[in-house]
């Protein structure tokens, strides 16, 4: 067997071609850092990712069920949950005045388009990988090795429950008799919610999509519903409400109840970015589209389009029927007082808390879905225990280990705090370390360009290509660092006057507790352990029964590394009896040249 041989140049890095058995695989070196240049089924562009991240699967063992109208729900089904319903109230509070609330649900638009941008030219390079943030964190930042996947990993199972969404499930459901629940009762069918969107989409994903199209349209024609009945509003042709423009006149003054402070406008920033959330939901299932850039550019950008448009049109119809002190009084939801307002029925405001009902429902859905594909690429790269858990997609063709997990960690955290401060500490936790990584992406964005032209690999084909503008991304790394900022300071009513009896920073500071306590296990299991034992960590390539890749982290003795380098590939495969030659490394400059000409 020939061992392997990486070429070191001053100018460039080297190409290798690795046979193993039935398929070949080429990889860049640059520097210390190894590249694997692997193309899936679902586009023609390949990916050039570094080797210690998940290894590509040619072909998705969840299928290709994802068309653009799949896309635009389920970006759409995420968005539309129960934001635009209930924050109207909270954002008119805290920016102050009926024109600024309706400016900060445009500037919410301008912060997911740019994000949006950011994700995009990410799917561009690796368009065969699912998993967003999961796969572009591995990729930005290569090294320390594993460090990234470790920390991204343990806070994302950690924190991967719907508890709140499923609890706002259970109080519109009990909203339609008009009954007010215990709070056991109100845990109880938030338990039997969210167990019945699980059992939906466990067993089949083909109908997991379907269903989550169907419950999308859904919420679609009930915020158009809710927008052509403010436009109704507006025009006067509604006597239940004798002055539809109220509200309009000196729409940037403030009055009585509302307070434009730092706090309260960071904290309407807060429920804008929340009310916009899932515009990225289609990045995780990136290798079960077709076309992945271009499906998701259109689709994507028309889901964000679409939300956006009709966010601002159900505020102007908030606004045209409900006076403005009464929606900050008011303890209700403002889609709630809206419907008093016109129709003055209780019927109306049932079936409106019906359909809310079905829009939270929803919600639930889109979120398993795409985050199980997300924890499921935490899995692939090998950082879990137990991979096949993780991966499988046995015995229904569903990566029924997220699933389990998130239900089992949604039910613990559904039953296991009192209502209250423990509630809103554990919602408020798994924000700021989102918006950690968040910031992280979009730093990353500039660290994966200058890894490209390090190596000097091709920039994607017309058709899959796609490049942020440097404004898109500075915006977004400066939206991201001031909600890093900002919750730290305090609000007005002082230490105690945030949403919690307590501190109003505990959250921030057990975020940073939890970030720093992950980077503590990585250094503990990745460096110490194995000095202290005589061992190293590597990853092995491992394919699975039902056609998965995984890698898998072993530890081996110090005696045996040698052995182990050179009988593995960079990816960690089992190198197979046909070796390979010096003849087999070619320079990567002539190479691409002459790929261009080709």
């Amino acid at each position: 067997m020939v061992s392997l041989k990486w070429r070191k140049r001053a100018d460039s890095p080297s190409l290798v071609h690795e046979q193993n058995d039935l398929n070949t695989t080429t990889f860049l070196a640059e520097g210390n850092l190894k590249y694997a240049v692997e193309k899936g089924e679902n586009s023609n562009e390949p990916s050039y990712q570094e080797v210690s991240g998940a290894p590509v699967e040619t072909r998705s063992p969840l299928g290709y069920h994802v068309g653009q109208v799949t896309i635009l729900f389920l970006n759409l089904s995420k968005m539309v949950g129960t934001g635009v319903y209930s924050t109207p109230s909270t954002i008119l509070k805290g920016t102050g005045s009926v024109g600024l609330a309706l400016i900060y649900w445009f500037i919410g638009f301008l912060i997911a388009g740019a994000s949006l941008s950011v994700y995009l030219e990410f799917a561009s390079y690796f368009p065969n990988r699912s998993g967003s943030e999961v796969v572009y964190l591995e990729q930005a930042y290569p090294r320390p090795r594993y460090l990234f996947p470790v920390t991204f990993a343990i806070q994302s199972v950690l924190l991967s429950f719907s508890a709140s969404n499923a609890i706002v499930l259970a109080q519109y459901l009990y909203r339609i008799n008009g009954a007010t629940p215990t709070a056991w009762e109100l845990k109880g069918v938030a338990v039997a919610g969210y167990t019945v969107a699980f059992l939906f989409v466990a067993f089949s994903t083909r109908w997991s999509y379907r269903l989550s199209n169907a419950i999308g349209l859904v919420k679609l024609l009930t915020l158009v519903f809710v927008a052509i009945t403010g436009l109704v509003v507006l025009g006067g042709n509604v006597s239940r409400v004798p002055d539809p423009h109220a509200n309009f006149r000196n729409a940037f003054s403030g009055f009585e109840g509302t307070s434009a402070s730092a706090y309260g406008v960071t904290n309407a920033l807060v429920k804008i970015i929340f009310s916009y959330a899932g515009y990225e939901n289609a990045f995780n299932v990136v290798n079960e589209v077709k076309n992945p850039v271009r499906s998701i550019r259109n689709s994507g950008g028309l889901s964000l389009l679409i939300v956006a448009t009709l966010y601002v049109l159900a505020n102007i119809a908030y606004f045209s029927a409900v006076p403005k002190e009464e929606l900050v009084k008011s303890s209700q939801v403002a889609a709630s007082l809206f419907f008093q307002h016109v129709f003055g029925s209780s019927g109306a405001v049932r079936g409106l808390n019906f359909l809310i009902a079905m829009s939270a429902f929803g919600n639930l859905i889109a979120v398993l879905l795409g985050q199980s594909r997300l924890i499921r690429e935490c899995g692939r790269q090998g950082t879990l225990p137990f991979p096949d858990f993780w991966v499988s997609t046995r015995p229904f063709g569903t990566p029924l280990g997220p699933y389990v997990v998130k239900w089992a960690l949604t039910m613990l955290m559904i039953l296991a705090p009192p209502a209250g401060d423990a509630f809103n500490f554990v919602v408020d936790l798994a924000n700021y370390p989102s918006s950690f990584f968040n910031f992280l992406m979009a730093v990353g964005i500039y660290c994966v360009r200058y890894q490209r032209k390090q190596l000097n690999v091709p920039q994607p084909s017309k058709a899959y290509r796609f490049r942020a503008w440097h404004v898109a991304v500075l915006f977004t790394i400066a939206v991201n660092l001031y909600m890093l900022i900002m919750p730290w300071y305090p609000p007005t009513g002082g230490a105690t006057g945030g949403d919690v009896s307590f501190w109003y920073a505990t959250y921030v500071v057990t975020g940073i507790g939890i970030l720093v306590a992950c980077a503590v296990y990585y250094l503990l299991w990745v460096h110490l352990l194995p000095r202290w034992r005589g061992y190293r960590v590597r990853h092995e390539k491992v394919l699975l029964h039902g056609g998965e890749v995984t890698h898998k982290l072993v530890k081996v003795a110090l005696d045996k590394l040698e052995a182990w380098d050179r009988e593995h590939d960079a990816q960690g495969r089992k190198i197979g009896s046909q070796g390979r030659s010096d003849d087999e490394i070619v320079d990567v400059h002539h190479r691409f040249d002459e790929d261009e000409k080709s």
